[in-house]
């Protein structure tokens, strides 16, 4: 299946919460996108184990923009870890590149850090990385290449760091930098995702 590249609003308003930020559109039409929509929005569907787990990876791969292939890739890493396969699975979620730039704040949506990462401006301790979903690990540095922090949609984005309000992330201001200090603990991640419903999917 290739990427999505449809409106993002009709995404959200298929799992009834703004999954890329705020939406005003899913404010003025909260229900399912398509022809029967607003009926479904005051019938009440049961969903059974089955749906509710297949939705809860829908909505996880949607919200860190990854294909199937690459999302069970990183399920088995996190099952052979030691530890909780779903809390390990969204630590790695969030470790991956563009989702860190996202958080630091060089980027204002995960699509536009995947962009930047993907044309070769970001620099992981000093070094250019141009994949995505690239993992970063405790005590790297991540930063946009100091020849390209003149972009307007870089600058733009640096004037309003979101690093500063994720525990797990460092934000030099001068060096327009940010540090992965550690993983983060599920509780700290906004996401609702249950990713413990995915697990149980995989296993089945």
């Amino acid at each position: 299946m290739a990427r999505y590249t449809g409106p993002r609003t009709k995404i959200s308003r298929r799992f009834g919460e703004p999954l890329f930020g705020p939406d005003k559109y899913l404010d003025r039409r909260n229900f399912p996108p398509g022809q029967h929509g607003p009926a479904n929005k005051t019938r009440r569907k049961k969903v059974s184990d089955y749906g509710n787990q297949l939705l809860q990876k829908q909505k996880a791969k949607q919200v860190y923009g990854m294909l199937e292939k690459q999302f069970r890739r990183f399920y088995e890493i996190a099952r052979a870890r030691k530890g909780n396969t779903a809390d390990l699975l969204l630590q790695i979620c969030e470790s991956r590149l563009d989702n860190v730039v996202y958080r630091l704040g060089l980027a204002p949506t995960r699509a536009a850090a995947r962009q930047l990462v993907v044309h070769r401006h970001v620099a992981v301790d000093g070094k250019v990385v141009g994949i995505p979903s690239a993992l970063v690990r405790p005590g790297q540095k991540v930063g946009i290449r100091e020849r390209d922090r003149g972009m307007e949609a870089v600058a733009d984005s640096l004037k309003h760091p979101r690093g500063a309000s994720c525990d797990w992330l460092e934000f030099d201001e001068e060096t327009k930098t940010g540090t992965f200090a550690r993983a983060p603990e599920p509780s700290e991640v906004p996401e609702t995702i249950d990713m413990q419903t995915v697990v149980e999917l995989y296993s089945r």
